[in-house]
Protein backbone atom coordinates (compact mmCIF):
# COMPACT_ATOMS: atom_id res chain seq x y z
CA UNK A 1 0.00 0.00 0.00
CA UNK A 2 1.43 3.54 -0.95
CA UNK A 3 1.56 5.88 2.01
CA UNK A 4 1.71 9.75 2.45
CA UNK A 5 2.63 12.22 4.77
CA UNK A 6 -0.07 13.40 6.70
CA UNK A 7 0.67 17.41 6.67
CA UNK A 8 4.24 18.10 7.88
CA UNK A 9 3.99 15.46 10.25
CA UNK A 10 6.45 12.43 10.85
CA UNK A 11 3.30 10.16 10.09
CA UNK A 12 3.21 8.53 7.08
CA UNK A 13 -0.44 6.43 6.25
CA UNK A 14 -1.59 4.55 4.28
CA UNK A 15 -3.43 6.03 1.06
CA UNK A 16 -6.55 3.79 1.97
CA UNK A 17 -7.15 3.74 5.56
CA UNK A 18 -10.04 2.02 7.83
CA UNK A 19 -13.20 4.03 9.09
CA UNK A 20 -13.45 1.68 12.42
CA UNK A 21 -17.24 3.14 12.99
CA UNK A 22 -18.92 0.82 10.44
CA UNK A 23 -16.87 -2.80 12.38
CA UNK A 24 -20.02 -3.36 14.75
CA UNK A 25 -19.94 -4.90 18.04
CA UNK A 26 -19.37 -8.28 17.56
CA UNK A 27 -15.82 -8.69 18.83
CA UNK A 28 -14.66 -11.67 16.75
CA UNK A 29 -16.03 -9.88 13.39
CA UNK A 30 -14.27 -6.31 14.87
CA UNK A 31 -11.28 -7.86 14.83
CA UNK A 32 -10.94 -10.20 12.27
CA UNK A 33 -11.88 -6.73 9.98
CA UNK A 34 -8.46 -5.02 11.65
CA UNK A 35 -6.28 -8.41 11.28
CA UNK A 36 -7.45 -8.31 7.41
CA UNK A 37 -7.17 -4.50 7.15
CA UNK A 38 -3.83 -4.71 8.26
CA UNK A 39 -2.46 -7.83 6.15
CA UNK A 40 -3.79 -5.63 2.71
CA UNK A 41 -1.03 -2.56 3.69
CA UNK A 42 -3.57 -0.77 5.82
CA UNK A 43 -1.52 1.23 8.98
CA UNK A 44 -3.83 4.21 9.75
CA UNK A 45 -7.21 3.26 11.88
CA UNK A 46 -9.51 6.20 12.44
CA UNK A 47 -11.79 5.53 14.97
CA UNK A 48 -13.80 7.54 17.94
CA UNK A 49 -14.67 7.82 21.35
CA UNK A 50 -18.65 8.28 20.28
CA UNK A 51 -18.71 5.68 18.38
CA UNK A 52 -20.44 2.67 19.93
CA UNK A 53 -20.29 4.51 23.51
CA UNK A 54 -16.97 4.19 23.45
CA UNK A 55 -17.27 0.21 22.42
CA UNK A 56 -15.55 0.76 19.15
CA UNK A 57 -12.17 2.13 20.51
CA UNK A 58 -12.03 -0.97 22.76
CA UNK A 59 -12.49 -3.48 19.89
CA UNK A 60 -9.83 -1.55 18.61
CA UNK A 61 -7.41 -1.44 21.15
CA UNK A 62 -7.59 -5.45 21.19
CA UNK A 63 -6.64 -5.59 17.99
CA UNK A 64 -3.79 -4.20 17.89
CA UNK A 65 -2.15 -3.78 21.14
CA UNK A 66 0.39 -6.38 20.21
CA UNK A 67 1.24 -4.25 17.28
CA UNK A 68 0.68 -0.98 18.49
CA UNK A 69 4.02 0.18 16.57
CA UNK A 70 3.04 -0.66 13.27
CA UNK A 71 -0.02 1.50 13.34
CA UNK A 72 -1.13 5.23 12.79
CA UNK A 73 -3.72 4.91 15.47
CA UNK A 74 -6.62 8.04 15.15
CA UNK A 75 -9.47 9.17 17.04
CA UNK A 76 -11.89 11.83 18.08
CA UNK A 77 -13.05 14.20 20.98
CA UNK A 78 -15.57 16.69 21.07
CA UNK A 79 -19.15 14.95 21.86
CA UNK A 80 -19.88 14.55 24.92
CA UNK A 81 -22.74 11.37 26.20
CA UNK A 82 -25.42 12.82 28.33
CA UNK A 83 -25.26 10.38 31.62
CA UNK A 84 -28.66 8.18 30.18
CA UNK A 85 -26.70 7.74 26.57
CA UNK A 86 -29.91 9.23 25.05
CA UNK A 87 -27.82 11.43 23.00
CA UNK A 88 -24.69 13.41 23.46
CA UNK A 89 -23.59 17.64 23.94
CA UNK A 90 -21.35 18.63 22.35
CA UNK A 91 -18.11 20.20 24.67
CA UNK A 92 -14.79 21.22 23.01
CA UNK A 93 -13.86 22.57 26.36
CA UNK A 94 -9.82 21.90 27.49
CA UNK A 95 -11.25 20.49 31.19
CA UNK A 96 -13.49 18.37 29.01
CA UNK A 97 -10.59 17.39 26.23
CA UNK A 98 -7.58 16.31 28.85
CA UNK A 99 -10.38 14.10 30.37
CA UNK A 100 -11.49 12.01 27.54
CA UNK A 101 -8.32 11.38 26.49
CA UNK A 102 -7.80 9.74 29.44
CA UNK A 103 -10.92 7.33 28.63
CA UNK A 104 -9.84 6.78 25.00
CA UNK A 105 -6.35 6.09 25.97
CA UNK A 106 -7.56 3.62 28.50
CA UNK A 107 -10.07 1.44 25.80
CA UNK A 108 -7.60 1.74 23.51
CA UNK A 109 -4.74 0.21 25.68
CA UNK A 110 -2.02 2.85 24.66
CA UNK A 111 -0.41 5.31 26.07
CA UNK A 112 -0.46 7.57 23.09
CA UNK A 113 -2.87 8.59 20.03
CA UNK A 114 -1.19 9.19 17.08
CA UNK A 115 -3.63 11.60 15.71
CA UNK A 116 -6.20 13.35 17.72
CA UNK A 117 -8.73 14.81 16.22
CA UNK A 118 -11.23 17.31 17.12
CA UNK A 119 -15.36 15.87 16.29
CA UNK A 120 -16.51 18.86 14.96
CA UNK A 121 -16.55 22.38 15.76
CA UNK A 122 -18.42 25.48 15.74
CA UNK A 123 -16.85 29.30 15.15
CA UNK A 124 -18.59 30.50 18.26
CA UNK A 125 -16.34 27.77 20.47
CA UNK A 126 -14.00 29.07 22.58
CA UNK A 127 -10.87 28.22 19.69
CA UNK A 128 -8.16 29.15 21.64
CA UNK A 129 -9.03 26.95 24.31
CA UNK A 130 -9.38 23.94 22.25
CA UNK A 131 -6.42 24.40 20.90
CA UNK A 132 -4.19 24.84 24.14
CA UNK A 133 -5.54 21.56 24.89
CA UNK A 134 -4.10 19.93 22.36
CA UNK A 135 -1.18 21.94 22.42
CA UNK A 136 -0.87 20.35 26.09
CA UNK A 137 -1.33 17.09 25.09
CA UNK A 138 1.34 17.44 22.75
CA UNK A 139 3.80 18.99 25.30
CA UNK A 140 3.35 15.55 27.58
CA UNK A 141 3.67 13.17 24.59
CA UNK A 142 0.16 11.89 25.14
CA UNK A 143 -0.20 12.63 21.21
CA UNK A 144 1.86 12.72 18.35
CA UNK A 145 -0.60 15.26 16.16
CA UNK A 146 -3.85 16.67 15.95
CA UNK A 147 -6.38 17.59 13.31
CA UNK A 148 -10.03 18.44 13.38
CA UNK A 149 -12.96 16.74 11.73
CA UNK A 150 -14.93 19.40 9.89
CA UNK A 151 -16.72 20.70 6.59
CA UNK A 152 -16.89 24.10 7.88
CA UNK A 153 -15.10 26.61 6.09
CA UNK A 154 -15.00 29.29 8.74
CA UNK A 155 -13.98 26.98 11.18
CA UNK A 156 -11.52 25.56 9.27
CA UNK A 157 -9.61 28.90 7.98
CA UNK A 158 -9.64 29.68 12.03
CA UNK A 159 -7.58 26.53 12.97
CA UNK A 160 -5.47 26.64 9.79
CA UNK A 161 -4.71 30.42 11.22
CA UNK A 162 -4.61 29.66 14.58
CA UNK A 163 -3.35 26.25 15.71
CA UNK A 164 -0.67 23.65 14.22
CA UNK A 165 -3.31 20.95 12.70
CA UNK A 166 -2.06 18.45 10.57
CA UNK A 167 -4.92 17.34 8.96
CA UNK A 168 -8.75 18.48 8.42
CA UNK A 169 -11.37 15.57 8.47
CA UNK A 170 -13.81 15.87 5.33
CA UNK A 171 -16.74 14.23 3.51
CA UNK A 172 -15.23 14.24 -0.32
CA UNK A 173 -16.04 12.19 -2.95
CA UNK A 174 -16.66 12.13 -6.63
CA UNK A 175 -20.39 13.11 -5.52
CA UNK A 176 -19.21 15.65 -3.07
CA UNK A 177 -17.02 18.20 -4.26
CA UNK A 178 -17.60 20.89 -1.92
CA UNK A 179 -14.10 20.39 0.02
CA UNK A 180 -12.40 21.42 -3.41
CA UNK A 181 -12.81 24.64 -3.10
CA UNK A 182 -10.80 24.69 0.37
CA UNK A 183 -7.38 22.39 -0.98
CA UNK A 184 -5.36 25.13 -2.15
CA UNK A 185 -5.53 26.79 1.01
CA UNK A 186 -5.05 23.94 3.08
CA UNK A 187 -2.59 22.78 0.66
CA UNK A 188 -0.62 26.56 1.13
CA UNK A 189 -0.48 25.89 4.87
CA UNK A 190 1.21 22.12 4.26
CA UNK A 191 -2.28 20.53 6.15
CA UNK A 192 -3.54 17.18 4.56
CA UNK A 193 -7.04 16.31 4.16
CA UNK A 194 -8.54 12.77 5.22
CA UNK A 195 -11.33 12.10 2.88
CA UNK A 196 -14.18 10.76 4.41
CA UNK A 197 -17.79 8.82 2.66
CA UNK A 198 -15.11 8.40 -0.94
CA UNK A 199 -18.06 6.05 -2.11
CA UNK A 200 -21.02 8.19 -0.97
CA UNK A 201 -22.68 5.75 0.76
CA UNK A 202 -22.25 2.99 -1.35
CA UNK A 203 -23.09 4.79 -4.17
CA UNK A 204 -19.60 4.50 -5.88
CA UNK A 205 -19.09 0.51 -5.65
CA UNK A 206 -19.93 -2.47 -7.87
CA UNK A 207 -23.58 -3.39 -6.61
CA UNK A 208 -25.62 -2.79 -9.50
CA UNK A 209 -26.91 0.02 -9.84
CA UNK A 210 -30.50 -0.31 -9.06
CA UNK A 211 -29.42 -1.75 -6.07
CA UNK A 212 -27.80 1.27 -5.81
CA UNK A 213 -30.55 3.37 -5.97
CA UNK A 214 -33.49 1.54 -4.11
CA UNK A 215 -32.38 3.70 -0.82
CA UNK A 216 -32.11 6.89 -2.59
CA UNK A 217 -35.32 6.61 -3.94
CA UNK A 218 -37.57 10.50 -3.96
CA UNK A 219 -34.98 11.68 -1.74
CA UNK A 220 -31.77 11.50 -3.86
CA UNK A 221 -28.04 12.49 -2.41
CA UNK A 222 -27.13 16.44 -1.69
CA UNK A 223 -28.27 18.29 -4.31
CA UNK A 224 -28.53 15.31 -7.17
CA UNK A 225 -32.17 13.71 -7.63
CA UNK A 226 -32.41 10.59 -8.27
CA UNK A 227 -32.93 11.10 -11.88
CA UNK A 228 -29.68 13.05 -11.93
CA UNK A 229 -28.10 9.86 -9.65
CA UNK A 230 -28.67 7.46 -12.51
CA UNK A 231 -28.02 9.55 -15.07
CA UNK A 232 -24.70 10.36 -13.43
CA UNK A 233 -23.95 6.61 -12.58
CA UNK A 234 -24.80 5.60 -15.83
CA UNK A 235 -22.25 7.98 -17.26
CA UNK A 236 -19.75 7.08 -14.41
CA UNK A 237 -19.79 3.25 -15.24
CA UNK A 238 -18.89 4.00 -19.14
CA UNK A 239 -16.09 6.82 -17.90
CA UNK A 240 -13.26 4.25 -18.05
CA UNK A 241 -12.80 1.06 -18.94
CA UNK A 242 -9.63 0.61 -16.96
CA UNK A 243 -11.06 1.15 -14.19
CA UNK A 244 -14.13 -0.31 -11.76
CA UNK A 245 -16.25 2.05 -10.15
CA UNK A 246 -14.58 1.74 -6.38
CA UNK A 247 -10.81 2.14 -8.58
CA UNK A 248 -12.26 5.53 -9.80
CA UNK A 249 -13.68 7.01 -6.59
CA UNK A 250 -11.40 6.46 -4.50
CA UNK A 251 -8.30 7.39 -7.13
CA UNK A 252 -10.15 10.35 -8.22
CA UNK A 253 -10.56 11.27 -4.35
CA UNK A 254 -6.28 10.50 -4.26
CA UNK A 255 -5.52 12.51 -7.48
CA UNK A 256 -5.12 15.52 -5.29
CA UNK A 257 -1.78 15.88 -3.27
CA UNK A 258 -3.60 17.50 -0.73
CA UNK A 259 -5.96 14.31 0.24
CA UNK A 260 -3.35 12.09 2.54
CA UNK A 261 -6.20 9.38 2.42
CA UNK A 262 -9.33 7.97 2.13
CA UNK A 263 -11.02 6.23 4.69
CA UNK A 264 -13.92 3.98 3.70
CA UNK A 265 -15.53 1.91 6.15
CA UNK A 266 -16.30 -1.86 6.03
CA UNK A 267 -18.60 -4.07 7.29
CA UNK A 268 -17.45 -7.34 5.74
CA UNK A 269 -14.08 -8.57 4.56
CA UNK A 270 -15.54 -8.84 0.83
CA UNK A 271 -15.51 -4.72 0.86
CA UNK A 272 -12.83 -4.12 2.65
CA UNK A 273 -10.62 -6.08 0.19
CA UNK A 274 -12.54 -4.14 -2.74
CA UNK A 275 -11.67 -1.12 -1.11
CA UNK A 276 -7.51 -1.93 -0.66
CA UNK A 277 -7.47 -3.23 -4.20
CA UNK A 278 -9.04 -0.23 -5.21
CA UNK A 279 -6.37 1.99 -3.29
CA UNK A 280 -3.37 0.04 -5.03
CA UNK A 281 -4.74 0.62 -8.52
CA UNK A 282 -2.72 2.58 -11.33
CA UNK A 283 -3.80 6.53 -10.57
CA UNK A 284 -6.19 8.39 -12.84
CA UNK A 285 -4.92 9.75 -16.15
CA UNK A 286 -5.08 13.85 -16.34
CA UNK A 287 -7.53 13.09 -19.13
CA UNK A 288 -9.85 10.82 -17.21
CA UNK A 289 -9.82 12.82 -14.17
CA UNK A 290 -10.56 16.23 -16.02
CA UNK A 291 -13.66 14.12 -17.94
CA UNK A 292 -14.74 12.90 -14.30
CA UNK A 293 -14.82 16.50 -12.74
CA UNK A 294 -16.66 17.40 -16.50
CA UNK A 295 -19.59 14.80 -15.22
CA UNK A 296 -19.83 15.75 -11.14
CA UNK A 297 -21.17 19.02 -10.08
CA UNK A 298 -19.35 21.13 -8.23
CA UNK A 299 -20.95 22.29 -5.12
CA UNK A 300 -20.10 24.88 -2.74
CA UNK A 301 -20.98 24.77 0.96
CA UNK A 302 -23.68 27.32 1.50
CA UNK A 303 -23.42 27.58 5.74
CA UNK A 304 -20.43 28.64 8.04
CA UNK A 305 -18.92 30.99 5.46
Amino acid sequence: MRKRQLGQSDLYISEVGLGCMSLGTDEKHAISLIDEAIEQGINYLDTADLYDFGQNETLVGKAIKHRRHEIILATKVGNRWKEDKSGWMWDPSKTYIKEAVKQSLKRLQTDYIDLYQLHGGTIEDHIDETIDAFEDLKQEGIIRHYGISSIRPNVIKEYLEKSNIVSIMMQYSLLDRRPEEQFSLIREKGVSVIARGPLAKGLLTEKPRSLKLDKFHSKGYLSYTENELEALLSELENADSSHTMTELALQYCLHQDVVAAVIPGASKIEQLIENTSAGLAKPLTEQVYDKLQHLAKLDQYKQHR
